[in-house]
Protein backbone atom coordinates (compact mmCIF):
# COMPACT_ATOMS: atom_id res chain seq x y z
CA UNK A 1 0.00 0.00 0.00
CA UNK A 2 1.87 2.99 -1.19
CA UNK A 3 5.30 1.34 0.14
CA UNK A 4 4.20 2.14 3.51
CA UNK A 5 4.51 -0.81 6.35
CA UNK A 6 2.62 -1.32 9.02
CA UNK A 7 5.04 0.83 11.16
CA UNK A 8 5.07 3.54 9.37
CA UNK A 9 1.02 3.36 9.38
CA UNK A 10 0.97 3.64 13.10
CA UNK A 11 3.28 6.52 13.11
CA UNK A 12 1.38 8.28 10.71
CA UNK A 13 -2.31 7.68 12.91
CA UNK A 14 -0.35 8.64 15.96
CA UNK A 15 0.69 12.17 14.48
CA UNK A 16 -2.98 12.47 13.33
CA UNK A 17 -4.43 11.87 16.43
CA UNK A 18 -1.92 14.25 18.22
CA UNK A 19 -2.62 17.06 15.64
CA UNK A 20 -6.44 16.56 14.99
CA UNK A 21 -7.53 15.07 18.49
CA UNK A 22 -9.82 12.56 19.88
CA UNK A 23 -13.03 14.40 18.95
CA UNK A 24 -12.25 15.27 15.17
CA UNK A 25 -10.41 13.30 14.32
CA UNK A 26 -13.41 10.51 13.92
CA UNK A 27 -15.13 13.34 11.92
CA UNK A 28 -12.37 13.37 9.20
CA UNK A 29 -11.88 10.00 8.75
CA UNK A 30 -15.55 9.67 7.93
CA UNK A 31 -15.42 12.00 5.07
CA UNK A 32 -11.94 10.69 3.74
CA UNK A 33 -13.66 7.53 3.54
CA UNK A 34 -16.69 9.36 1.61
CA UNK A 35 -14.80 10.87 -0.26
CA UNK A 36 -12.74 7.67 -1.27
CA UNK A 37 -16.19 6.13 -2.23
CA UNK A 38 -17.09 8.35 -3.95
CA UNK A 39 -14.19 8.66 -6.35
CA UNK A 40 -14.18 4.63 -6.56
CA UNK A 41 -17.91 5.21 -7.79
CA UNK A 42 -17.09 7.44 -10.01
CA UNK A 43 -14.35 5.72 -11.41
CA UNK A 44 -16.44 2.89 -11.87
CA UNK A 45 -19.39 4.05 -13.68
CA UNK A 46 -16.73 6.01 -16.02
CA UNK A 47 -15.23 2.71 -16.80
CA UNK A 48 -18.17 0.87 -17.20
CA UNK A 49 -19.52 3.41 -19.70
CA UNK A 50 -16.32 3.36 -21.81
CA UNK A 51 -16.34 -0.29 -22.03
CA UNK A 52 -20.10 -0.13 -23.07
CA UNK A 53 -18.54 2.18 -26.05
CA UNK A 54 -15.78 0.41 -27.08
CA UNK A 55 -18.47 -3.51 -27.29
CA UNK A 56 -20.89 -0.90 -29.41
CA UNK A 57 -18.27 0.52 -31.65
CA UNK A 58 -17.10 -3.28 -31.82
CA UNK A 59 -20.73 -4.49 -32.42
CA UNK A 60 -21.19 -2.09 -35.54
CA UNK A 61 -17.42 -2.59 -37.24
CA UNK A 62 -18.08 -6.98 -37.37
CA UNK A 63 -21.42 -6.45 -38.74
CA UNK A 64 -20.52 -7.50 -42.68
CA UNK A 65 -22.42 -6.68 -45.25
CA UNK A 66 -25.21 -8.95 -46.65
CA UNK A 67 -24.08 -11.84 -48.93
CA UNK A 68 -25.69 -13.63 -51.78
CA UNK A 69 -25.41 -17.12 -50.31
CA UNK A 70 -24.77 -20.03 -53.10
CA UNK A 71 -24.53 -23.76 -52.26
CA UNK A 72 -21.65 -25.58 -52.43
CA UNK A 73 -20.93 -26.96 -55.98
CA UNK A 74 -23.38 -24.56 -57.06
CA UNK A 75 -22.08 -22.25 -60.80
CA UNK A 76 -21.61 -18.78 -59.94
CA UNK A 77 -23.10 -18.46 -63.60
CA UNK A 78 -25.17 -20.47 -65.53
CA UNK A 79 -22.36 -21.44 -68.27
CA UNK A 80 -18.83 -20.60 -68.42
CA UNK A 81 -17.67 -17.78 -70.73
CA UNK A 82 -15.73 -20.21 -72.51
CA UNK A 83 -18.84 -21.99 -73.86
CA UNK A 84 -20.25 -19.12 -75.23
CA UNK A 85 -17.30 -17.82 -76.39
CA UNK A 86 -18.29 -18.51 -80.54
CA UNK A 87 -21.98 -18.74 -80.48
CA UNK A 88 -24.04 -15.58 -81.11
CA UNK A 89 -26.48 -14.40 -78.75
CA UNK A 90 -29.60 -16.39 -78.95
CA UNK A 91 -32.90 -14.69 -80.45
CA UNK A 92 -35.91 -14.72 -78.94
CA UNK A 93 -38.60 -16.14 -81.53
CA UNK A 94 -42.06 -15.09 -80.19
CA UNK A 95 -44.66 -18.30 -79.99
CA UNK A 96 -46.65 -19.32 -83.25
CA UNK A 97 -49.74 -18.17 -83.73
CA UNK A 98 -52.59 -20.97 -84.04
CA UNK A 99 -55.98 -20.08 -84.77
CA UNK A 100 -58.09 -21.78 -82.67
CA UNK A 101 -61.98 -22.21 -83.90
CA UNK A 102 -64.49 -20.04 -81.83
CA UNK A 103 -67.06 -21.98 -80.14
CA UNK A 104 -69.66 -20.58 -83.22
CA UNK A 105 -66.92 -22.12 -85.18
CA UNK A 106 -66.97 -25.82 -83.83
CA UNK A 107 -70.72 -25.66 -83.20
CA UNK A 108 -71.57 -24.86 -86.84
CA UNK A 109 -68.52 -27.53 -88.02
CA UNK A 110 -70.05 -30.44 -85.39
CA UNK A 111 -73.81 -29.46 -87.90
CA UNK A 112 -72.25 -29.58 -90.46
CA UNK A 113 -70.82 -33.68 -89.92
CA UNK A 114 -73.87 -34.46 -88.30
CA UNK A 115 -75.31 -33.12 -91.76
CA UNK A 116 -73.42 -35.73 -93.64
CA UNK A 117 -73.26 -38.85 -91.75
CA UNK A 118 -77.37 -38.42 -92.09
CA UNK A 119 -76.73 -38.22 -95.45
CA UNK A 120 -74.65 -41.10 -96.63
Amino acid sequence: MFGIGFPELLMIMAIALIVLGPKRLPDIARALGRGLSEFKRASDELKQTFEAEVRSHDTEQQTPPPVKLTPPGAMQSPYPDEANAGDPEPSVDPEPVVDKPSVETATVETAKKGEDSRNE
